[in-house]
């Protein structure tokens, strides 16, 4: 079996360690590669290949810059189908799932590379005579972007591509447990025109690879998305250096389902926003506030359709709605919140263990009613195909409970009371809030945390700004020659 190598300045190298790390299929306990362990050596050979290649590459015009972009998104494209079985394979996606997730990284490179042409200055007027102040907006530098284990192709296309359009080198650590994508992508970026050091792969662990990220005086930015602990430590690394940090943490989506509401509605879409990606998102709805009225009718309803799943190997099937957790560490925890929350009195409306199936990490859709609003199960992010249901009895205490969170990311109302959904638009403190549909951002948005689900943010003008930094220049042009 194959060892995949890192890729430092244009070239694939080994490891200055000899560790390595078995990567694992989780719908079938099945070894599928192995990456090297990489070591704190080996993420500095890469930081230095992108600093020195970061002073061509930001001069390299932006249209050129965009049309790298450009070729890369149709390259992926070439091999669409590829992408979408290493996705499967590595991370257990289920077709629909994983052709979506290509689709979108496909779609992300074409976008971003449109910005080429749109960075933009500002001219302001002085104060003083014969002067002008130029407003320059420039590339932040060397970007270590650190992916997560759940969307390893869209978040490598959120920090691969905006970084190469802005300007910036970038030195990527893939997710220890879904790196196979990446280095299929560093093949296509390998056979195509990019300065070396532009792009540099290192695979490891986020303790070492990711620690030294972090703390290097040479990284100018850390783009990060992953866990609120594993934000929290690369903080703390960050903050030796002053490096700028942009951070996707975690996420405690309320939905809000009031008695105006069109039942079905909400419960196609909260069964969307619970259980895409077999439940491990940080937009995934992770807890449920229903207007007593019609908690059990909508109750009925859900798990009608939390029961009608397929869940399956998504290689042998192509038909199931949901596949395995990642590994065995993340199904432990789900049992345990779950237990927890039945000990504190929680009743089991359906699900709430493992799915019967011979191989795999697979855990049933669950619905979890007669939770209070404090207990852990609705505090804390499950990432797991777990749903908790409390009741309300007029929209204020929905509000209020919805926003008493340590999280702020995403949030939904379903109503059709207009009303109804724009004062919970406004008073839900939350990075995105979705009405009436499902928890899904677009390329052309801002996908943005508060509090503790992030700094900074990604998509759009807006994300792609974050990896600029703003230069004022004042130009005194009158002649002072006599």
């Amino acid at each position: 079996m194959e060892t995949y190598k890192h890729y430092i300045n244009g070239e694939y190298v080994d490891s200055t360690g000899n560790e390595t790390i078995d990567i694992v299929n989780p719908a079938n306990e099945e070894v599928i590669s192995r990456t090297y362990k990489g070591t704190e050596e080996d993420v500095d050979k890469a930081i230095e290949a992108a600093f020195q290649a970061q002073k061509e590459w930001e001069l390299t015009p932006n249209v050129k810059r965009g049309e790298i972009v450009r070729e890369l998104g149709d390259k992926i494209a070439e091999k669409r189908d590829t992408f979408i079985r290493l996705l499967q394979e590595e991370q257990g996606k289920d077709y629909g799932m994983a052709s979506g997730e290509i689709d979108l990284t496909i779609d992300y490179f074409r976008y971003m590379s449109e910005w080429a042409r749109r960075i933009e200055g500002e001219i302001l007027p002085s104060d003083r005579p014969d002067e002008n102040i130029f407003v320059y907006k420039k590339p932040i530098g060397v970007v270590g972007g650190i992916v997560p284990w759940n969307f390893p192709m869209f978040i490598l296309a959120r920090k691969v591509a905006t970084s190469l359009v802005t300007g910036c080198t970038i030195v990527l650590k893939p997710s220890q447990q879904t790196p196979n994508t990446a280095v299929e992508f560093t093949k296509l970026l390998h056979e195509m025109d990019i300065p070396n050091g532009v792009y540099n792969l290192v695979m490891g662990t986020g303790g070492t690879i990711g620690n030294r990220l972090a703390s290097h005086e040479k990284v100018h930015m850390i783009s990060m998305t992953g866990s609120v602990a594993a934000g929290t430590k690369v903080m703390e690394a960050a903050a030796q250096n002053i490096t700028k940090v942009n951070l996707e943490l975690g996420g405690k989506a309320p939905a809000i389902v009031t008695q105006r509401a069109d039942l079905d509605v909400a419960v196609e879409n909260i069964r969307q926003s619970r259980l895409i990606n077999n439940g491990q998102a940080c937009t995934n709805a992770e807890r449920i506030y229903v207007h007593e009225s019609i908690h059990d009718e909508f109750v009925q309803k859900l798990q009608a359709a939390f029961e009608d799943v397929k869940l399956g190997d998504p290689l042998q099937d192509d038909d199931v709605d949901m596949g395995p957790l990642i590994s065995e560490d993340r199904i432990v925890e789900v049992e345990k919140m779950v237990q927890s929350a039945v000990d504190e009195g929680a009743k089991i409306v359906t699900g709430g263990k493992r799915a019967d199936l011979e191989k795999g990490f697979f855990y049933e859709p669950t619905i979890l009613t007669n939770v209070s609003h404090n207990s852990h199960v609705v505090q804390e992010e499950i990432f797991g195909p777990v749903i908790p249901v409390v009741t309300f009895k007029n929209l204020d205490e929905a509000i209020d409970m919805g926003n008493d969170t340590e999280y702020g990311l995403s949030s939904s109302v379903y109503t059709e009371d207009l009303s109804e959904a724009m004062r919970v638009v406004n008073e839900l403190k939350f990075g995105e809030t979705y009405v009436n549909r499902e928890n899904m951002e677009a390329v052309q948005g801002y996908h943005q945390g508060i509090r503790k689900s992030g700094l900074g943010g990604a998509d759009g003008k807006h994300g792609m700004e974050d990896f600029l930094v703003t230069q004022v220049v004042y130009m005194d042009y009158k002649n002072k020659k006599k």
